[in-house]
């Protein structure tokens, strides 16, 4: 890490939100039959949400950070209980009626059972009483909006905050579904982290492979956010970037033992990654590292696992590399703009190895195999 970014990384404060946290009990049942008793073999009562899953993540990681939300009730004192004993800092909206709710994550057979609480009503007070806390937020700042909100919020909420703190410069990651995905998309936020399944539901299509995902992440990413990163379970994930950059990997190898957390272990393992190189590619393989961490693991992915993992993961071909066409096209335009010194470098990863090749206004120049996944620049 040079000084710059370590200053750069020092400097910066991440802050998560989680409208809708909870007490987590995670049980596994050797034989779990739904009407009959069912005692477990194992169990554990964590804090719970999205965003909170972010803090705990980064905390492991050696990386600070605020955690956000309304909370109630004696179960939300046992969430903020719980988190300081992580050494993750609060600054919950205490909110005065109802409480937070308990979700409950069933483990049994290979099979993971997820029943969820409902979560207390948030008004419009409180609210205000949040915004007021995001107002504090410094230029520079990381802010990841995370998870399904609270009754009594709108789904314009994630967009409202990105509305409200447009001037201050900061980067705004959201991990969110449905409607309050696609509004937040309209304010620019720097990425957006939906999972294939969540991908799907917004196109209404059926997303397979990881080409799927990187045309489908392409269509979102035309709708305003900066970058879009699609986490695929098994498969792995891509990230396509707002300069044309086009990122997929596998997961390294190993045994899942409970996916609960691993998209949002994903999300703080970017960050990270991100914040100790600045550079968009290593960020993305630092984050399906700490997903996978996550996967294989009880708890959540810590520094080792995640450095473990980093010697087995490599970059792959997406399938989502622009065609010839297109790309002729792309410095077509350009010249016409008045570029006179515009190539475009795509990465291709064969069988027998990537090729890199470079394309200077419509003319191609095929290179030889070259140490790098499958990816495309715009370069001057």
């Amino acid at each position: 890490m040079t000084y710059a970014q370590k200053r750069k990384r020092e400097c910066t404060m991440i802050y998560t939100l989680t409208c809708n946290p909870s007490l987590d009990q995670l049980v596994t049942v050797d034989y779990f039959e739904p009407g009959e008793l069912n005692r477990t073999s194992a169990q554990r009562l964590v804090p719970g949400g999205k965003g909170i899953n972010v803090s705990l993540v980064l905390k492991n990681l050696g990386i600070d950070s605020m955690a956000l939300g309304f909370v109630a009730g004696k179960t939300g004192e046992m969430i903020e209980e719980l988190l300081a004993d992580k050494g993750v800092k609060t600054d919950f909206v205490r909110l005065p009626e109802g409480m937070s709710r308990i979700n409950i994550k069933i483990k049994s057979q290979g099979c993971e059972t997820e029943i969820n609480g409902q979560g207390p009503y948030v008004s419009a007070q409180a609210r205000m009483a949040l915004f007021q806390k995001l107002d504090r937020l410094r230029t520079g700042d990381i802010l990841v909006l995370s998870g399904s909100i609270s009754e009594g919020l709108s789904n314009t909420l994630y967009e409202d905050i990105l509305a409200r703190l447009a001037e201050k410069e900061l980067k705004i990651i959201v991990d969110a579904t449905g409607e309050l995905l696609m509004r937040a998309c309209r304010m620019h936020p720097f990425f957006v982290k939906p999972n294939k399944d969540e991908l799907a539901q917004l196109f209404d299509v059926q997303i397979a492979t990881l080409e799927d995902a990187a045309k489908y992440g392409r269509r979102l990413l035309s709708m305003g956010p900066e970058n879009v990163l699609v986490s695929m379970g098994r498969d792995g994930a891509v990230l396509l970037t707002g300069d044309g950059l086009t990122y997929a990997a596998r997961p390294p190898k190993g045994e899942v033992i409970c996916t609960v957390g691993a998209g949002d272990s994903m999300v703080a393992g970017f960050l990270a990654g991100y914040l100790a190189s600045c550079d968009m590619q290593q960020a993305f393989l630092y984050g399906i590292c700490a997903g996978s961490a996550s996967a294989y693991a009880e708890g959540m992915a810590d520094v080792r696992q995640v450095a473990r993992l980093l010697q087995e993961v490599r970059l792959c071909d997406s399938g989502g590399n622009p065609d010839e066409e297109e790309i002729i096209r792309m410095l077509d335009a350009y010249a016409r703009a008045g570029g006179s010194r515009m190539k475009v470098e795509v990465t291709d990863a064969l069988p027998e190895g990537a090729v890199k090749r470079q394309y200077h206004h419509g003319r191609c120049d095929v290179g030889s195999p070259w140490a790098c996944g499958a990816a495309f620049d715009v370069l001057e």
